[in-house]
């Protein structure tokens, strides 16, 4: 850490010497005081990605093996590639500032703020998707929100990523081992299924956050923000929904992107995934027949349909690199006596034929501890959903909707009277991964619409301009005040 801290500050320092560089993170940094190790602190030309200082490179922090930290890999994972990212079209100096909480006794918890010279008055935290680190939306989050002068959070649950075990093993080399997919000899070891690092610190690392960063924002400007919002994706959505559910006194709104539905009484992914692993193999020796039994029951599962072209298909590549590694993260979480990996390679029986309401029977521990993770939907402040129909890792019949009716059910229909509004806005065609938009060209990406939500947002929160209602976002449309589709979508997938 120390030799990647004295490069990073001495290149900054070249680009920007000043006589007050050390002075304001000095300080930050007496602001903040104990609640940071190993700090990292640089004035910056510019807070944007186009300075290359802004995202550490991969595998860069010392100590830690590859795969556990990779901050520019993390911030391709939610947002399309070029040249759909996020458009910068100006430098913003200001104060960079990153490192480990001090109370976590793992020392994995980590902290990333960036505080722009020419600040709105606001502070954006972000969660992160996955396991990934608190760079996880330099992309689609904080080259958003910096231009617009907003202060940026992000924190990374707490946890590291993940160490690689094994490279060519048929077996699993530990008890926490998961494969890449059912066809690689290729184990992971995920940080976050270590008995001291359990789901319920997501919610209180993304709160902590929040806290952390609103000192930061006080000692640099003089005074506290004048509200601060929560915005994430996948798992980052879900720590919005449980910020929003939670701490109504610290944030004022959130936006999450295609978040994670748990319900201990279902959905959850511990139910949703095994049908799509267990049907897969059937149906792709059907040759990928849609009205084949396999690809009815994976329907019937609540998943989108397949899109085939040639030789490719949406499905197979949730197949490749989410089904069964995910299924695993979490079974190993929740369930970890559960035989994940009964036969040799390619053997999906124990992933594929997990079935959760017979081993929550047999242990009500499992149902305990999903029931301390579990999205309440009883908000406190305004909250919008964006997520698209064509989701085949958190269905949107499965999470967004779900989540959409515990809110309803939460209020018994007297949403609109709430002051804490909630939206939800279904992207028709879009998906988890943008970038599959490169292969799959009739998907839609949900970074633009995310983006217009926190707008919208903060137009209502500061404001107090009416939110457009729920809808459905038509395949190459935009979030409308009178929209043609209120509701969900009636067709998740238009060609």
């Amino acid at each position: 850490m120390l030799v990647r801290q004295l490069l990073v500050t001495a290149l900054a320092l070249v680009a920007t010497f000043s006589a007050t560089a050390a002075t304001r993170c000095d300080q930050i940094l007496n602001r903040i005081g104990a609640s940071l190790n190993g700090v990292t602190c640089f004035e910056s030309t510019d807070l944007t990605t186009n300075n290359s200082l802004t995202t550490p490179g991969n595998n860069t922090l010392p100590g830690l093996p590859a795969g556990a930290w990779t901050p520019q890999t993390d911030r391709s994972v939610i947002s399309p590639n070029p040249p759909n990212h996020t458009p910068i079209t100006k430098a913003v100096p200001g104060v960079q500032l990153e490192g480990y909480l001090s109370d976590d006794p793992t020392g994995q918890a980590r902290f990333l703020l960036r505080l722009p010279d020419d600040w709105n008055g606001n502070l954006v935290v972000a969660g992160a998707s996955g396991t990934r680190s608190e760079f996880n939306g330099d992309f689609a989050w904080s080259d958003y929100v910096v231009q617009k002068g907003y202060a940026y959070a992000s924190q990374n649950k707490g946890v590291l990523n993940l160490r690689i075990v094994s490279l060519a093993s048929p077996t699993p080399p530990d008890g926490l081992s998961c494969r890449l997919n059912p066809s690689s000899q290729v184990w992971v070891d995920f940080y976050d299924n270590a008995a001291d690092k359990p789901f319920t610190q997501w919610t209180q690392y993304i709160i902590a956050a929040g806290q952390l960063a609103q000192v930061g924002v006080k000692a640099q400007y003089n005074r506290y923000p004048r509200h601060t919002f929560a915005v994430g994706t996948s798992n980052g959505g879900y720590q919005v929904r449980r910020a929003i559910e939670e701490a109504p006194d610290l944030f004022d709104g959130g936006v999450d992107w295609e978040g994670t539905f748990i319900n201990p009484n279902g959905p959850n992914i511990l139910i949703d995934l095994p049908p799509a692993i267990a049907n897969w193999p059937a149906y792709v020796a059907s040759g990928f027949n849609p009205n084949s039994p396999a690809a009815q029951n994976i329907i019937a599962a609540g998943y989108p349909p397949d899109i085939v072209i040639g030789a490719a298909s949406l499905w197979a590549n949730y197949w490749a690199s989410f089904w069964e590694v995910t299924q695993c993260q979490w079974q190993k979480r929740f369930d970890p006596t559960w035989v994940t990996y009964p036969g040799g390679p390619s053997d999906i029986t124990g992933t594929g034929g997990y079935n959760y309401f017979s081993r929550a029977a047999l242990d009500p521990l499992i149902t305990d501890q999903l029931a301390a993770v579990a999205t309440t939907g009883k908000i406190k402040r305004p909250l919008i959903t964006v997520a698209g129909t064509m989701d085949a890792l958190l269905p949107i019949k499965r999470g967004a909707r779900a989540y959409e009716a515990l809110v309803n059910a939460s209020r018994k229909g007297n949403n609109e009277k709430r002051e804490a509004q909630y939206r939800l806005y279904e992207v028709q065609n879009g998906n988890h991964i943008e970038t599959y938009k490169d292969t799959f060209t009739q998907l839609e990406f949900i970074q633009p619409h995310a983006q217009k939500a926190f707008d919208l947002l903060v137009q209502h929160v500061e404001n107090n301009a009416a939110l457009p209602p729920s809808q459905c976002v038509p395949r190459g449309g935009a979030i409308a005040g009178a929209p043609t589709q209120p509701g969900h979508c009636a067709s998740l997938f238009v060609p």
